[in-house]
């Protein structure tokens, strides 16, 4: 082997910029997000549902909107070599979902409510908040279109930042209306923006004629002026896109929910009508939209399905995360009854039989695992059982192991304590253990 060889097989892989390792201690908050929504998902009586993270490009094109970011620039998409077919990683999870309702004719008994937890991809440029590869959570009702099940759906959400202790995110919701309102408000706004071409920048002439909904959503400060004068869409509603937006007000009225009515507010995909809303704060910087969603009523039937309403919202789990950590939430850790101390590694047969014993009855157990013949000194391995967070120490020394006895010390209450407890008798104090002090 020559030296560039061994220098090319000793070189150190990193992962791709972007999508990231989710590590202890971190990996904990996000278990414990996803126990937190699955508790909160029955209740509601939605259900899991699991779709492929690569789908064919069509899906995407055709129901996300060609013109959208997420389309022209964001997509990871490739030629499957055993085919041909163009791939793509999925950059949301909403035409995935309906896409399996449409192919599996989940809606033929009537209308279903599902959520989703899994990876999504995005080709953009790594910020605090923002990754290629990133988590989210849905949730998704379809089948049904009165205002109640938009109002379940937020409603939903402001259950959840209750369940997380959030207590700084606000609702802001818009009505988009029906196509053919949308084509009338289209229509002005064109006009309003060409009167005032010279104040566009370039990614606002570009969608001018393409997709001129999104200008509104421009975070460019120069445009703003242009933008709080243009038309708004609310002003071009139909009796009935207005009846459904006043009885989802109403809803979130009797419910208690604070919501401000932004006319500004778009989504990024072509595929939403009617109801749109946006969860927000201001303590996570630019990236301050935490959950978002809609009613996208027409998104069945493009896919191929029979029309059918539905709606729907996601959420990012870095920065609920992030959320949650800014507003002093606590440390999510995983909780370890005990760390077992084993003298010699003649005494592992007897001290394996024990934790197994244990960990049938519910204990969480970690056991000190040797380097080779020796177990270590005693002191490095109590180091390690205090560094390890457990309650208690179990202690399997010589003159335990001869007893068929273990010492039972306790490692947070600042006592101490020690007690011996015979290994015959373990289903008696086992549930000791797991007391929290």
């Amino acid at each position: 082997m020559t030296a560039n060889e061994t220098a090319t097989k000793a070189a150190k892989l990193t992962g791709v910029k972007g999508m990231n390792d989710v590590l202890p201690p971190d990996s904990a908050g996000v278990e414990w997000l996803e126990a937190e929504v699955r508790a909160l998902m029955a209740r509601y009586a939605y259900r899991n549902i699991r779709t492929p993270i690569v789908e064919r490009t069509p899906l995407f094109t055709r129901g996300l909107g060609e013109v959208t970011d997420i389309v022209e620039k964001e997509m990871y998409t490739f030629e499957d070599r055993l085919n041909g077919d163009s791939l793509t990683l999925r950059p949301e999870c909403t035409a995935g979902v309906v896409r399996s309702v449409v192919e599996h004719s989940l809606l033929y008994d009537g209308g279903k409510r599902f959520y989703y937890m899994g990876p999504m991809f995005r080709h953009e440029r790594p910020q605090r908040g923002r990754y290629r590869q990133f988590d989210q959570i849905g949730a998704e009702a379809l089948g049904f279109g009165g205002a109640e099940v938009d109002a379940e759906l937020i409603l939903l959400a402001v259950a959840l930042w209750r369940e997380l202790g959030l207590n700084d995110v606000r609702l802001e919701i818009n009505s988009l209306g029906q196509p053919e309102e949308r084509l009338q408000h289209r229509q002005a706004l064109i006009a309003h923006l060409e009167i005032h071409a010279d104040l566009l920048d370039d990614d606002a002439r570009r969608r001018l004629h393409s997709n001129p909904l999104r200008i509104l959503d421009t975070k460019n400060p120069v445009m703003q002026g242009l933008v709080d004068a243009a038309p708004r869409l609310l002003d071009f509603l139909g009796e009935a896109s207005l009846a459904h937006f006043n009885a989802l007000k109403t809803i979130l009225d009797a419910n208690g929910v604070a919501y401000t009515v932004n006319p500004r507010l778009v989504r990024g995909m072509d595929y939403y009508n009617l109801t749109v809303f946006e969860f927000v704060t201001d303590r996570l910087g630019s990236q301050g939209t935490v959950c978002a969603g809609g009613r996208y009523d027409y998104l069945v039937e493009q896919l191929g399905g029979k029309p059918a309403p539905a709606v729907g919202w996601a959420l990012g789990v870095d920065r609920v995360l992030a959320l949650v950590r800014e507003q002093g939430g606590a440390e999510v850790v995983v909780p370890l009854d005990a760390y077992a101390v084993v003298a010699q590694t003649s005494a592992l047969p007897v001290v394996l039989l024990t934790l197994q014993t244990l960990r049938n009855a519910g204990v969480s157990v970690q056991m000190h695992a040797s380097a080779g013949d020796s177990m270590g000194s005693m002191k490095s391995q109590f180091k390690r059982a205090d560094a390890s967070g457990a309650h208690y120490a179990l202690i399997f020394g010589d003159d335990e192991v001869a007893q068929y006895r273990v010492t039972i010390k306790s490692l947070r209450d600042g006592t101490g304590t020690q007690t011996s407890q015979p290994l015959a008798d373990i289903a008696v104090w086992a549930p000791t253990l797991q007391s929290r002090t």
